[in-house]
Protein backbone atom coordinates (compact mmCIF):
# COMPACT_ATOMS: atom_id res chain seq x y z
CA UNK A 1 0.00 0.00 0.00
CA UNK A 2 1.00 3.70 -0.73
CA UNK A 3 2.21 5.77 2.02
CA UNK A 4 -0.08 8.54 3.30
CA UNK A 5 1.15 11.57 4.82
CA UNK A 6 0.02 12.35 8.51
CA UNK A 7 -0.54 15.70 7.67
CA UNK A 8 -3.10 14.78 4.30
CA UNK A 9 -4.98 12.16 7.36
CA UNK A 10 -5.00 15.05 9.72
CA UNK A 11 -6.19 18.10 7.43
CA UNK A 12 -8.99 15.80 5.73
CA UNK A 13 -10.61 14.00 9.12
CA UNK A 14 -12.16 11.17 6.96
CA UNK A 15 -12.37 8.01 8.29
CA UNK A 16 -13.37 4.67 7.63
CA UNK A 17 -10.47 3.98 5.10
CA UNK A 18 -7.32 1.99 4.82
CA UNK A 19 -3.58 3.90 5.22
CA UNK A 20 -0.38 2.64 5.66
CA UNK A 21 1.70 5.68 7.64
CA UNK A 22 5.42 5.54 8.26
CA UNK A 23 7.32 7.68 10.97
CA UNK A 24 9.08 8.03 13.98
CA UNK A 25 7.99 7.63 16.87
CA UNK A 26 7.47 10.49 19.50
CA UNK A 27 5.93 8.53 22.20
CA UNK A 28 5.01 5.05 23.35
CA UNK A 29 2.33 4.78 26.47
CA UNK A 30 0.45 1.62 27.58
CA UNK A 31 2.16 -0.90 25.51
CA UNK A 32 -0.94 0.55 22.97
CA UNK A 33 -1.04 4.42 22.00
CA UNK A 34 1.81 5.13 20.05
CA UNK A 35 2.52 9.25 18.70
CA UNK A 36 3.75 8.90 15.36
CA UNK A 37 5.62 11.79 13.06
CA UNK A 38 6.43 11.97 9.85
CA UNK A 39 7.79 15.28 9.42
CA UNK A 40 5.01 16.57 7.13
CA UNK A 41 3.43 18.91 9.88
CA UNK A 42 3.90 19.44 13.19
CA UNK A 43 1.04 17.38 14.87
CA UNK A 44 1.36 13.69 15.14
CA UNK A 45 -1.48 11.02 14.51
CA UNK A 46 -1.89 8.29 17.20
CA UNK A 47 -1.96 4.94 16.47
CA UNK A 48 -3.68 2.29 18.13
CA UNK A 49 -2.35 -0.74 18.78
CA UNK A 50 -4.32 -4.01 19.13
CA UNK A 51 -3.39 -6.08 22.49
CA UNK A 52 -2.36 -9.29 20.34
CA UNK A 53 0.49 -7.47 18.73
CA UNK A 54 3.51 -9.77 18.85
CA UNK A 55 5.04 -8.98 22.13
CA UNK A 56 8.46 -9.07 20.45
CA UNK A 57 7.22 -5.72 18.39
CA UNK A 58 5.89 -4.09 21.14
CA UNK A 59 9.25 -4.16 22.96
CA UNK A 60 10.98 -2.79 19.97
CA UNK A 61 8.91 -0.15 19.78
CA UNK A 62 10.48 3.00 21.83
CA UNK A 63 10.90 6.99 21.17
CA UNK A 64 12.86 7.71 18.21
CA UNK A 65 12.42 4.08 16.90
CA UNK A 66 11.13 4.12 13.02
CA UNK A 67 7.81 2.63 12.23
CA UNK A 68 5.47 1.59 9.39
CA UNK A 69 1.72 0.61 10.04
CA UNK A 70 -1.23 -0.37 8.15
CA UNK A 71 -4.27 0.00 9.48
CA UNK A 72 -7.54 1.89 9.31
CA UNK A 73 -8.54 5.82 9.96
CA UNK A 74 -11.03 5.96 13.01
CA UNK A 75 -12.89 8.72 14.62
CA UNK A 76 -10.69 9.61 17.90
CA UNK A 77 -12.32 9.11 21.15
CA UNK A 78 -9.58 10.85 23.07
CA UNK A 79 -8.81 14.93 23.80
CA UNK A 80 -6.47 16.29 21.34
CA UNK A 81 -7.40 14.47 18.15
CA UNK A 82 -10.44 13.97 15.98
CA UNK A 83 -8.75 11.10 14.24
CA UNK A 84 -6.16 8.02 15.13
CA UNK A 85 -5.42 4.59 13.21
CA UNK A 86 -6.39 1.32 14.14
CA UNK A 87 -2.79 -0.85 13.54
CA UNK A 88 -4.02 -4.08 11.46
CA UNK A 89 -0.05 -4.16 11.30
CA UNK A 90 3.44 -2.61 12.63
CA UNK A 91 6.52 -3.08 11.38
CA UNK A 92 9.88 -1.75 12.95
CA UNK A 93 11.71 -0.33 10.17
CA UNK A 94 14.63 0.97 12.86
CA UNK A 95 14.89 0.31 16.66
CA UNK A 96 16.08 2.80 18.91
CA UNK A 97 17.59 2.20 21.95
CA UNK A 98 15.93 4.71 24.40
CA UNK A 99 18.87 4.61 26.47
CA UNK A 100 21.44 5.98 24.45
CA UNK A 101 19.42 8.05 22.38
CA UNK A 102 20.47 11.57 22.89
CA UNK A 103 16.70 13.15 22.23
CA UNK A 104 14.52 12.41 25.33
CA UNK A 105 11.47 14.89 23.94
CA UNK A 106 9.65 14.50 27.03
CA UNK A 107 12.48 16.72 28.63
CA UNK A 108 12.12 19.47 26.24
CA UNK A 109 15.81 20.21 25.97
CA UNK A 110 17.57 22.93 25.57
CA UNK A 111 18.42 24.76 22.35
CA UNK A 112 22.41 25.14 23.09
CA UNK A 113 22.46 21.19 23.84
CA UNK A 114 20.48 20.46 20.60
CA UNK A 115 23.00 22.74 18.45
CA UNK A 116 25.47 20.05 20.01
CA UNK A 117 23.36 17.38 17.97
CA UNK A 118 21.80 19.29 15.25
CA UNK A 119 21.46 16.18 13.42
CA UNK A 120 18.88 14.82 15.60
CA UNK A 121 17.52 18.38 16.07
CA UNK A 122 15.29 18.09 13.26
CA UNK A 123 12.64 15.76 15.18
CA UNK A 124 11.88 18.40 17.66
CA UNK A 125 8.90 19.74 17.24
CA UNK A 126 10.70 23.53 16.81
CA UNK A 127 13.42 22.49 15.23
CA UNK A 128 10.67 20.48 12.49
CA UNK A 129 8.51 23.89 12.47
CA UNK A 130 11.78 26.29 11.45
CA UNK A 131 13.05 24.69 8.55
CA UNK A 132 9.38 23.89 7.37
CA UNK A 133 9.18 27.54 7.55
CA UNK A 134 12.64 28.34 6.10
CA UNK A 135 11.39 25.68 2.78
CA UNK A 136 8.19 27.71 2.31
CA UNK A 137 9.86 31.22 2.86
CA UNK A 138 12.96 29.86 0.35
CA UNK A 139 9.79 28.44 -2.28
CA UNK A 140 7.97 32.22 -2.17
CA UNK A 141 11.05 33.87 -2.88
CA UNK A 142 11.25 32.54 -5.91
CA UNK A 143 8.11 32.55 -6.62
CA UNK A 144 8.14 36.23 -5.91
CA UNK A 145 10.71 36.95 -8.41
CA UNK A 146 9.36 34.29 -11.28
CA UNK A 147 6.05 35.89 -10.65
CA UNK A 148 7.74 39.37 -11.59
CA UNK A 149 9.37 38.53 -14.65
CA UNK A 150 12.76 38.16 -13.18
CA UNK A 151 15.85 35.97 -13.69
CA UNK A 152 17.07 33.66 -11.72
CA UNK A 153 20.96 33.71 -11.65
CA UNK A 154 23.60 31.56 -10.35
CA UNK A 155 26.53 33.87 -9.56
CA UNK A 156 29.50 32.33 -8.78
CA UNK A 157 31.06 31.34 -5.27
CA UNK A 158 34.49 31.14 -5.86
CA UNK A 159 35.75 34.53 -6.89
CA UNK A 160 38.69 37.11 -7.30
CA UNK A 161 36.79 39.83 -6.21
CA UNK A 162 35.61 41.18 -2.94
CA UNK A 163 32.36 42.74 -3.21
CA UNK A 164 32.16 44.35 0.53
CA UNK A 165 35.99 45.24 0.36
CA UNK A 166 36.29 43.97 3.88
CA UNK A 167 38.60 41.69 3.62
CA UNK A 168 37.27 38.64 5.67
CA UNK A 169 37.09 36.16 3.01
CA UNK A 170 38.12 32.75 2.71
CA UNK A 171 40.62 31.48 0.47
CA UNK A 172 40.33 29.10 -2.23
CA UNK A 173 43.62 27.35 -2.65
CA UNK A 174 45.10 23.91 -4.30
CA UNK A 175 48.76 25.10 -2.98
CA UNK A 176 50.30 23.12 -0.33
CA UNK A 177 50.55 24.89 3.01
CA UNK A 178 53.89 23.62 3.88
CA UNK A 179 55.72 24.52 0.34
CA UNK A 180 53.81 26.89 -1.17
CA UNK A 181 55.91 28.76 -4.38
CA UNK A 182 56.99 32.30 -3.39
CA UNK A 183 57.87 35.16 -5.21
CA UNK A 184 60.94 37.10 -4.79
CA UNK A 185 59.36 39.31 -2.49
CA UNK A 186 58.61 37.15 -0.30
CA UNK A 187 54.50 36.77 -1.29
CA UNK A 188 52.61 33.67 -2.42
CA UNK A 189 53.25 33.17 -6.10
CA UNK A 190 49.19 32.29 -6.91
CA UNK A 191 50.35 31.91 -10.51
CA UNK A 192 51.23 28.22 -9.30
CA UNK A 193 47.69 27.78 -8.03
CA UNK A 194 44.80 26.69 -9.62
CA UNK A 195 43.32 29.62 -11.21
CA UNK A 196 46.08 30.85 -11.67
CA UNK A 197 45.46 33.56 -8.82
CA UNK A 198 44.30 34.29 -5.54
CA UNK A 199 40.54 33.33 -4.79
CA UNK A 200 38.24 33.45 -2.24
CA UNK A 201 34.85 32.20 -1.48
CA UNK A 202 32.58 34.73 -2.46
CA UNK A 203 30.54 37.09 -0.23
CA UNK A 204 28.51 38.57 -2.36
CA UNK A 205 26.51 37.78 -5.41
CA UNK A 206 25.94 41.67 -6.05
CA UNK A 207 28.55 42.46 -8.65
CA UNK A 208 28.46 39.63 -11.07
CA UNK A 209 24.00 40.36 -10.80
CA UNK A 210 25.07 43.89 -11.48
CA UNK A 211 26.46 42.12 -15.41
CA UNK A 212 23.28 40.19 -15.64
CA UNK A 213 21.01 43.40 -15.25
CA UNK A 214 22.60 45.15 -17.81
CA UNK A 215 21.28 42.88 -20.60
CA UNK A 216 18.52 41.35 -18.61
CA UNK A 217 17.18 44.04 -16.96
CA UNK A 218 16.09 42.37 -14.10
CA UNK A 219 17.89 39.65 -12.12
CA UNK A 220 17.91 38.13 -8.69
CA UNK A 221 20.76 35.77 -6.75
CA UNK A 222 19.78 33.13 -4.10
CA UNK A 223 22.83 31.32 -2.91
CA UNK A 224 25.31 30.36 -0.56
CA UNK A 225 27.94 33.45 0.74
CA UNK A 226 30.79 33.17 3.18
CA UNK A 227 32.48 35.78 5.46
CA UNK A 228 35.04 35.14 7.48
CA UNK A 229 34.58 37.14 10.66
CA UNK A 230 35.62 35.96 13.91
CA UNK A 231 32.04 36.83 15.79
CA UNK A 232 30.52 34.36 18.28
CA UNK A 233 27.65 36.16 18.28
CA UNK A 234 23.82 34.95 18.13
CA UNK A 235 23.94 37.15 14.95
CA UNK A 236 27.11 35.92 13.05
CA UNK A 237 27.72 32.93 10.64
CA UNK A 238 30.33 32.38 8.70
CA UNK A 239 28.19 30.36 5.53
CA UNK A 240 24.63 32.08 5.41
CA UNK A 241 22.41 32.37 2.04
CA UNK A 242 21.70 35.84 0.16
CA UNK A 243 19.38 36.82 -1.93
CA UNK A 244 20.21 39.81 -4.04
CA UNK A 245 18.23 40.84 -6.77
CA UNK A 246 19.50 43.80 -9.80
CA UNK A 247 17.16 46.00 -11.82
CA UNK A 248 18.11 47.99 -14.00
CA UNK A 249 16.27 51.54 -15.17
CA UNK A 250 15.10 51.40 -11.00
CA UNK A 251 16.04 54.33 -8.76
CA UNK A 252 16.55 54.39 -4.79
CA UNK A 253 12.39 54.83 -4.41
CA UNK A 254 12.10 52.06 -6.83
CA UNK A 255 14.64 49.80 -5.08
CA UNK A 256 12.40 50.74 -2.03
CA UNK A 257 9.16 49.53 -3.16
CA UNK A 258 10.79 46.50 -4.73
CA UNK A 259 12.21 45.46 -1.22
CA UNK A 260 8.97 46.23 1.02
CA UNK A 261 6.59 44.32 -1.54
CA UNK A 262 9.10 41.39 -1.24
CA UNK A 263 8.93 41.41 2.31
CA UNK A 264 4.94 41.71 2.78
CA UNK A 265 4.61 38.83 0.30
CA UNK A 266 7.04 36.18 1.75
CA UNK A 267 5.83 36.93 5.26
CA UNK A 268 2.17 36.77 4.00
CA UNK A 269 2.83 33.41 2.23
CA UNK A 270 4.39 31.99 5.22
CA UNK A 271 1.17 32.90 7.38
CA UNK A 272 -1.24 31.65 4.62
CA UNK A 273 0.87 28.17 4.06
CA UNK A 274 2.49 27.66 7.81
CA UNK A 275 0.36 29.55 10.11
CA UNK A 276 0.38 26.02 12.05
CA UNK A 277 3.81 26.20 12.99
CA UNK A 278 3.86 29.71 13.27
CA UNK A 279 0.98 29.50 16.31
CA UNK A 280 3.57 26.59 17.94
CA UNK A 281 6.64 28.94 17.39
CA UNK A 282 4.25 32.02 18.53
CA UNK A 283 3.52 30.16 22.01
CA UNK A 284 7.20 28.54 22.52
CA UNK A 285 7.84 32.42 22.13
CA UNK A 286 5.29 33.51 25.03
CA UNK A 287 6.39 30.46 27.16
CA UNK A 288 10.09 31.61 26.76
CA UNK A 289 9.27 35.46 27.44
CA UNK A 290 7.55 34.34 31.18
CA UNK A 291 10.96 33.53 31.79
CA UNK A 292 12.51 37.34 31.61
CA UNK A 293 12.07 40.01 33.81
CA UNK A 294 8.75 42.54 32.97
CA UNK A 295 11.12 44.96 31.40
CA UNK A 296 12.82 42.33 29.70
CA UNK A 297 9.63 41.17 27.35
CA UNK A 298 8.63 41.65 23.96
CA UNK A 299 6.01 44.05 23.40
CA UNK A 300 4.69 42.21 20.31
CA UNK A 301 3.67 38.23 19.85
CA UNK A 302 5.24 36.67 16.93
CA UNK A 303 1.87 36.62 14.59
CA UNK A 304 1.05 40.11 15.96
CA UNK A 305 4.83 41.30 14.73
CA UNK A 306 3.82 39.74 11.49
CA UNK A 307 1.26 41.24 11.05
CA UNK A 308 2.53 44.74 11.82
CA UNK A 309 5.05 44.01 8.70
CA UNK A 310 1.71 43.46 6.85
CA UNK A 311 -0.64 46.18 7.63
CA UNK A 312 1.19 48.95 7.45
CA UNK A 313 3.17 50.86 5.00
CA UNK A 314 6.80 51.48 5.89
CA UNK A 315 7.90 54.40 7.19
CA UNK A 316 10.88 56.14 4.83
CA UNK A 317 12.84 58.66 6.57
CA UNK A 318 16.39 60.36 6.00
CA UNK A 319 19.93 59.27 7.79
CA UNK A 320 19.92 62.85 9.08
CA UNK A 321 16.35 62.57 10.17
CA UNK A 322 16.33 59.50 12.21
CA UNK A 323 19.92 60.76 13.84
CA UNK A 324 17.97 63.95 14.99
CA UNK A 325 14.89 61.31 16.33
CA UNK A 326 17.33 59.65 18.51
CA UNK A 327 19.27 62.59 19.37
CA UNK A 328 15.86 64.01 21.14
CA UNK A 329 14.43 61.13 22.19
CA UNK A 330 14.45 60.10 26.01
CA UNK A 331 16.42 57.21 25.59
CA UNK A 332 18.78 59.49 24.57
CA UNK A 333 18.88 62.19 26.80
CA UNK A 334 18.40 59.68 29.67
CA UNK A 335 21.58 57.79 28.42
CA UNK A 336 19.49 54.46 28.15
CA UNK A 337 21.58 53.84 24.48
CA UNK A 338 25.05 51.88 24.93
CA UNK A 339 26.35 53.45 21.82
CA UNK A 340 26.52 57.17 21.38
CA UNK A 341 24.58 59.01 18.54
CA UNK A 342 25.85 61.53 16.49
CA UNK A 343 25.65 62.13 12.56
CA UNK A 344 28.41 59.87 10.55
CA UNK A 345 27.94 56.88 13.09
CA UNK A 346 27.07 53.72 11.09
CA UNK A 347 23.48 52.89 13.88
CA UNK A 348 24.01 50.11 16.33
CA UNK A 349 20.66 47.49 16.61
CA UNK A 350 19.31 49.45 19.49
CA UNK A 351 19.30 52.18 18.01
CA UNK A 352 17.90 50.98 14.75
CA UNK A 353 14.93 48.87 17.40
CA UNK A 354 14.24 52.33 18.79
CA UNK A 355 12.95 53.86 15.59
CA UNK A 356 11.15 50.91 14.66
CA UNK A 357 9.18 49.71 18.50
CA UNK A 358 9.34 52.96 19.85
CA UNK A 359 8.73 55.90 17.91
CA UNK A 360 7.10 54.77 14.62
CA UNK A 361 6.18 51.48 15.71
CA UNK A 362 6.16 49.64 12.50
CA UNK A 363 9.03 49.20 9.83
CA UNK A 364 10.98 52.08 8.53
CA UNK A 365 13.62 52.00 5.86
CA UNK A 366 16.07 54.54 6.72
CA UNK A 367 17.72 56.30 2.76
CA UNK A 368 21.20 59.01 2.62
CA UNK A 369 23.58 57.74 4.20
CA UNK A 370 26.72 59.15 5.14
CA UNK A 371 29.14 58.03 1.96
CA UNK A 372 32.27 56.87 4.49
CA UNK A 373 30.15 54.00 6.11
CA UNK A 374 28.76 52.86 2.60
CA UNK A 375 30.23 50.36 0.32
CA UNK A 376 32.25 51.95 -3.16
CA UNK A 377 28.93 51.24 -5.52
CA UNK A 378 26.32 52.76 -4.22
CA UNK A 379 25.22 56.32 -6.37
CA UNK A 380 26.32 59.74 -4.58
CA UNK A 381 24.19 61.76 -3.75
CA UNK A 382 24.22 66.08 -4.80
CA UNK A 383 25.37 66.80 -1.76
CA UNK A 384 28.73 65.50 -2.16
CA UNK A 385 28.41 63.71 1.83
CA UNK A 386 25.74 61.25 1.63
CA UNK A 387 24.92 57.89 -0.92
CA UNK A 388 21.18 56.63 -2.91
CA UNK A 389 21.51 53.62 0.42
CA UNK A 390 18.56 52.24 1.61
CA UNK A 391 17.98 50.10 4.98
CA UNK A 392 14.60 48.44 6.08
CA UNK A 393 14.37 48.09 9.91
CA UNK A 394 12.26 45.76 11.22
CA UNK A 395 10.42 45.44 14.92
CA UNK A 396 12.70 42.40 17.01
CA UNK A 397 15.63 42.47 14.76
CA UNK A 398 17.17 46.12 13.59
CA UNK A 399 18.23 46.01 10.17
CA UNK A 400 16.79 43.06 7.48
CA UNK A 401 17.80 44.92 3.92
CA UNK A 402 20.18 46.92 2.85
CA UNK A 403 20.95 48.28 -0.83
CA UNK A 404 20.93 51.50 -3.09
CA UNK A 405 20.85 52.42 -5.95
CA UNK A 406 24.12 51.68 -7.84
CA UNK A 407 26.83 54.37 -9.51
CA UNK A 408 26.24 54.45 -13.07
CA UNK A 409 28.79 57.39 -13.49
CA UNK A 410 32.08 55.90 -14.59
CA UNK A 411 34.03 59.07 -13.87
CA UNK A 412 32.23 59.20 -9.94
CA UNK A 413 32.82 55.49 -9.83
CA UNK A 414 36.62 55.26 -10.21
CA UNK A 415 37.54 58.38 -8.14
CA UNK A 416 35.02 56.58 -5.32
CA UNK A 417 37.26 53.43 -6.04
CA UNK A 418 40.50 55.39 -6.10
CA UNK A 419 39.47 56.90 -2.69
CA UNK A 420 38.75 53.85 -0.87
CA UNK A 421 41.59 51.80 -2.62
CA UNK A 422 39.72 49.19 -4.64
CA UNK A 423 42.12 48.18 -7.43
CA UNK A 424 40.56 49.50 -10.31
CA UNK A 425 42.47 47.94 -13.24
CA UNK A 426 41.39 44.43 -11.64
CA UNK A 427 37.49 45.65 -11.60
CA UNK A 428 37.39 46.39 -15.59
CA UNK A 429 34.82 43.64 -15.88
CA UNK A 430 32.66 46.18 -13.79
CA UNK A 431 33.80 49.41 -14.95
CA UNK A 432 32.85 48.36 -18.94
CA UNK A 433 29.15 48.28 -17.10
CA UNK A 434 29.46 51.88 -17.25
CA UNK A 435 31.32 51.78 -20.00
CA UNK A 436 29.20 50.45 -22.75
CA UNK A 437 25.72 51.51 -22.41
CA UNK A 438 25.23 52.44 -18.39
CA UNK A 439 22.04 52.97 -16.88
CA UNK A 440 20.97 53.75 -13.66
CA UNK A 441 20.01 50.44 -11.27
CA UNK A 442 19.43 49.57 -8.03
CA UNK A 443 19.36 46.40 -5.79
CA UNK A 444 19.72 45.39 -2.39
CA UNK A 445 20.35 42.43 -0.24
CA UNK A 446 18.40 40.30 2.49
CA UNK A 447 19.68 38.20 4.44
CA UNK A 448 17.98 34.33 4.20
CA UNK A 449 18.48 33.50 7.52
CA UNK A 450 17.89 37.08 9.03
CA UNK A 451 14.32 36.99 7.65
CA UNK A 452 13.74 33.24 8.78
CA UNK A 453 14.81 34.46 12.30
CA UNK A 454 12.55 37.26 12.11
CA UNK A 455 9.22 35.11 10.74
CA UNK A 456 9.75 32.43 13.15
CA UNK A 457 10.51 34.30 16.52
CA UNK A 458 14.01 32.71 17.14
CA UNK A 459 16.68 34.51 18.70
CA UNK A 460 19.79 33.03 17.51
CA UNK A 461 20.63 32.66 14.12
CA UNK A 462 22.25 29.20 14.04
CA UNK A 463 19.06 28.01 15.10
CA UNK A 464 17.45 28.68 11.58
CA UNK A 465 20.17 27.42 9.15
CA UNK A 466 20.52 23.72 9.54
CA UNK A 467 24.17 22.90 10.22
CA UNK A 468 25.74 26.41 11.31
CA UNK A 469 29.28 27.08 10.29
CA UNK A 470 30.80 29.38 12.82
CA UNK A 471 33.79 30.07 14.37
CA UNK A 472 35.65 26.88 15.87
CA UNK A 473 32.96 25.10 14.41
CA UNK A 474 32.14 23.23 11.58
CA UNK A 475 30.40 19.93 12.55
CA UNK A 476 28.28 17.57 10.60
Amino acid sequence: MKRTKIKDILQNEQTDYKVNVKGWVRSFRNNQFVALNDGSCIGNIQVVITLDTDEAIIKSIATGASVSVDGTVIASLGKGQKVEVKADSITVLGECNPEQFPLQLKNRPSLEYLREIAHLRFRTNTFGAVFRVRHTLAYAIHKFFNDRGFVYLHTPVVTASDAEGAGEMFKVTTLPFDDAPHNEDGSINFKEDFFGRATNLTVSGQLEAELGAMALSEVYTFGPTFRAENSNTPRHLAEFWMIEPEVAFNDIYDNMDLAEDLLKYIIDYALQNNREDLDFLAQRLVDEEKQKPQNERSELGLIEKLELVLNNKFERITYTEAIQILLESPAYKKKKFQYDVSWGIDMQSEHERYLVEKHFKKPVIVTGYPKEIKAFYMRQNDDGKTVAAMDILAPGIGEIVGGSQREERLDKLTQRMNEMHIPVDEMYWYLDTRRFGTVPHAGFGLGFERIVLFVTGMTNIRDVIPFPRTPKNAEF
